[in-house]
């Protein structure tokens, strides 16, 4: 019989991607979201949808219930009137729904800095739901830190387009590891597909190398057409009136400044160095290509 997965937040850019590639080995898939209507496509592709709430404990048992291994995260939620008790809510909820439900290997999104307990904004959470999960003592739990999604760059187009340049809060010059989501998918797609795992571990996802703000416009802007794009340190209180804009919290901007304030002063770095196993093989000039510059064309 065919092991059976429960992926969170499969309506997102890394879960959906889970739940396909599961879909395609043929695996039974239980696709947890928010919205029915969003999960159609992977019912459509075969999934079980299962919508419901991530913070409802008593709701994430049953979607459990019956599961060789369950890909956990806590979805974005910008609008969270306090992003820590949001993130803190679906992380409690996970940890007793995996307990109640007996679930054997359990795979997480976290994200590099997670061993911080300070100084990193959203990451705090993923922390916390990593140390929550120290409860899973007969649990196999593997936590996939995850570096800077490039897929974070299509944040950019609405200011790529009204002012003709790129920009946020970090450094032009700050190293940062960006790793494409397929890649991040594809790593949790096998792990959750291994018959055992190794206790409890960590892995890092990285990309195939670190780049500056600086470096990555470049790439992108030769992406669409624009190979003199330039990038721009925006102030706090400029980044703070865009969010705000964009609906965001109050909470939730103030994480995502400390986030930035944490990679420009080099805090939000993997504990390990760079090797093979960490290195992920999507490279900026291929996301720019494939995924960056479509999303350009169709915002036109």
């Amino acid at each position: 019989m065919a092991s059976s997965y429960v992926i969170c937040g499969a309506t997102g850019n890394v879960g959906s991607k889970i739940a396909r590639s599961l879909l395609a080995a043929g695996a039974p898939v239980r696709a947890v979201g928010r919205e029915r209507v969003r999960l159609g496509p992977l019912a459509a592709a075969g999934a079980e949808p299962w919508p419901g709430d991530l913070g409802d404990a008593k709701f994430l048992s049953k979607a459990f219930s019956g599961a060789d291994a369950v890909f956990a995260m806590i979805p974005p939620k910008y609008d969270a009137p306090d992003i820590s008790e949001y993130q803190n809510g679906i992380g409690e909820a996970l940890v007793i729904a995996l307990e109640n439900a007996r679930v054997p290997r359990v795979v997480t999104l976290s994200s590099i800095g997670a061993h911080l307990f300070e100084g990193t904004g959203p990451v705090r959470g993923l922390h916390d739901l990593e140390k929550k999960l120290e409860r899973l003592g007969r649990a196999e739990v593997v936590h996939l830190r995850a570096a800077y999604f490039m897929e974070n760059h299509l944040w950019s187009l609405p200011v790529l387009r009204e002012r003709g340049v790129n920009g946020s809060p970090i450094r032009p010059d700050a190293p940062i590891p960006m790793v494409a989501t397929k890649d991040i998918a594809d790593e949790a797609a096998r792990t959750l597909s291994a018959r055992t795992l190794s206790g409890h571990s960590v892995r890092y996802l990285l990309g195939p190398r670190d780049l500056s703000m600086a470096e990555a416009t470049r790439i992108l802007g030769h992406a669409i057409g624009k190979p003199d794009l330039r990038y721009v340190q925006f102030t706090e209180e400029e980044a703070r009136k865009a969010m705000s804009g964009m609906g965001m919290s109050d909470s939730a901007i103030d994480a995502l400044l400390e986030m930035q304030r944490g990679f420009n002063a080099g805090r939000i770095r993997p504990t390990q160095e760079r090797n093979a196993s960490n290195t992920t093989p999507t490279t900026l000039e291929e996301f720019a290509q494939t995924v960056f510059a479509h999303s350009y064309r169709a915002a036109a």
